[in-house]
Parts: C-alpha cells; structure tokens; sequence
C-alpha cells in the first residue's frame, strides 16, 4: 500500500492506495471508532462493493446503513442529495455520525455535499471506485450538485478524513470510464509535471489493459500533484485553478448536452484540446506540444473534437463558469507542457479555436 498525505495542517488527511483496502480495518475503525456509519452508493456499486466494506465498518462503528442513489451525472441534483439526509434523519443520526462514500465522483460529490451540511457538517471518507475518482474528485475537499445552468454550481469545501483508492476496483470499471479517468491523469502531467506525462504516455497500453502496477503508478503520482497543489491553495483563490485545464470548454459541453451524455472525462478530454488550440492561437504552446498532447488524448480512446456548437453557444456556456467573472470566463492555458497559467482570452481567440475543434468554420 503506498500513501500521499495530503497537507492541510490539523485538517491533513492520507490516501491510500493500493488493493484490498476495504478490509483494512487499522485504517477505517479508528476514524469509525462506535459512531453510526452511512454507506453512500448507487445502484451499480453498492451490489460489488458494500458488503465487504460494511462489513469492515460493522466492526467498530455502532450502526451501519447503506443509502443507494441512482447512478450517473444526470442525477446529481436536489431531488437524490435529499434521499441521503431522508436516511441520515430517518435512522436519527446526530453529529458524530460519520458518511463513507462508496463509488465514482458523482456519489464523492453529493455525498462530501451532504456531509459538509448536515447539521452543519460532520465527518465523511472517500472510497472512489472509479478511476476518475481516485486520481482527481475524491481529492481536495470539493463537493457539490450541478444546475441546469452549470456543473457543480452548488457545493461546499469539506475535507475528507480519509481516501481509500482501492486500485482493485478498476477491474470491473467500464471501458469508457476507465478512458474518463485517463483524462485527469493526462491532465495532471499537462499542467504539472512533463516527465509524468511523457510515463504516461508509455505506459498507456498497460493502463488501458488495467495493469494494477500501471494504475497504482497514476494514481499514487496523480494524487501526489493533487495534494500538493491543494495544500497550498485548499480554496481556489489561485493556484488550484490549473487543476481545471479542459474544464471550461469541458463543463460547457456537459452543461449542453445535458449531464449524462458525454461523461465528465469525456468532456474533458475534448475540453483539453480545445484548451491547448487556445493556447496554441495565443502563442503560449508550441504547435508541437499542442499536437502531441493532443495525440495523448486519443491515445486514450477519449473524444478530441466538441460538439459542433456556434461559437456563442460555447461561450453562453462558459459565461456561467465558476472561473467566470461577471460573465467573463478564464481559462486555464498552457505556456508549454507541464506548466500552466489562468488567464481571460479574447473572444476571437476563443472562437478561433472553437472553430478548429468542433469543425464549425466560421464559428
């Protein structure tokens, strides 16, 4: 088992990675301790993972409920975050309570949510089970729902206490989200690390085969950037923001479609390339790096051109960004492969590489 702390003063927190870890009882029961317990999962996870993680729990905690939501993006709203505080209130569970998150990063995501405000916030854990999850939304603190109007426009920072990234799991993950998860993998080393994105690229076959070396390998090094760039930025106020390279050109594409569509790392992926012609047109990226990264992403058997959308459609989208100010969007830029830069672009600019990626000339 390999271990990245991730560096937040009294608030610090491990991860965990390795296989089997739903039976580490040294590091779930002391968190556990004889509080009552929430597995929150979905419809998909819940029957191949619960049972030998409540039975672990069961050990130490004094009550163990299981809260199943429905699965997918399309259902991280209002209407399923309240099937997790019906439960919670339901088995009358108070503020020592404590939720375990059991699944991908829509299930992370709502239920950190509903940790960070019941009753004012208790404590939850993250066991990721999906790829995506692992290297990227279990870690950092960042919750939430999405909006009609815009992914993850609701939500809270609450930290985890622990991350559980049980590599294990990806064996049974589909192939499409097992390429979604090899978006924020390629993401890590675009913006932070070059020499990672080149191992990256070697060893894409092994990852795509599902190698547990590989994956531990991507996961350990992905945490590792995560959790260094989350210590000295835990709230967004600078730095964190390149960890959202392809994501506002990746969020619009989702907010468009409608969530569901296109998975998150999907949308990334393309969000990525359009990211990089932007740098490019902008003369921060060279045209070389701009190419090789986005040969990476098909590579990786994920999308490399948007949805064929009028440039004004993309930028009504990008308006409601978080990253936005008063409307305006800024977008995380490449100045070269591993280092990158957040800054507004002007609207030509925008279009320009909207036009080059999605096809739509003139657009």
């Amino acid at each position: 088992m390999r271990r990245v702390v991730v560096p937040l003063g009294d608030r610090a927190y491990t991860i965990a990675i390795g296989e089997r870890l739903f039976e580490r009882r040294d590091l779930l029961g002391p968190l556990v301790g004889a509080r009552q317990v929430a597995i929150v999962t979905n419809t998909t996870v819940g029957p191949l993972y619960a049972a030998p993680l409540r039975e672990t729990l069961a050990r130490d905690a004094a009550q163990v409920i299981e809260v199943a939501l429905p699965d997918g993006e399309a259902h991280k709203h209002w209407q399923t975050l309240n099937l997790i505080f019906d439960a919670l209130l339901a088995h009358r569970f108070d503020r020592g309570s404590i939720i375990v998150a059991l699944g991908g990063g829509v299930v992370g995501d709502m239920a950190g949510f509903a940790a960070a405000v019941y009753q004012r916030g208790i404590d939850f854990i993250q066991v990721p089970t999906t790829l995506l999850a692992q290297v990227d939304s279990s870690v950092g603190g960042k919750t939430g729902i999405n909006h009609p109007m815009g992914k993850n426009m609701v939500g809270a920072f609450h930290q985890p206490r622990l991350v559980l990234a049980d590599v294990g799991c990806l064996q049974t993950l589909a192939d499409r989200e097992l390429s979604a998860g090899l978006a924020e993998v390629i993401k890590h080393g675009a913006i932070a690390d070059e020499p990672y994105l080149a191992a990256v690229e070697r060893d894409l076959p092994r990852l795509l085969a599902r190698d547990p070396g590989a994956l531990a390998d991507a996961v350990a090094r992905s945490c590792e950037i995560k959790a260094e760039v989350v210590g000295k930025d835990e709230r967004e106020a600078g730095l964190r923001a390149i960890l959202n390279f392809g994501h506002t050109f990746g969020h619009a594409i989702e907010a468009g479609l409608g969530y569901g569509d296109w998975l998150h790392g999907e949308a990334v992926g393309a969000g990525m390339v359009m990211a990089a012609e932007l740098s490019r047109g902008l003369g921060l990226l060279a045209r070389a790096d701009a190419a090789r990264l986005v040969e990476t992403i098909a590579a990786a058997r994920l999308p490399v051109r948007g949805p064929g959308w009028p440039a004004e459609r993309y930028l009504e989208l990008m308006s409601v960004d978080k990253k936005a100010e008063r409307g305006t969007p800024k977008f995380v830029l490449l100045e070269e492969l591993g280092r990158a830069c957040v800054r507004p672009a002007p609207d030509d600019a925008v279009r320009a590489a909207l036009a080059a990626c999605t096809g739509t000339a003139g657009a």
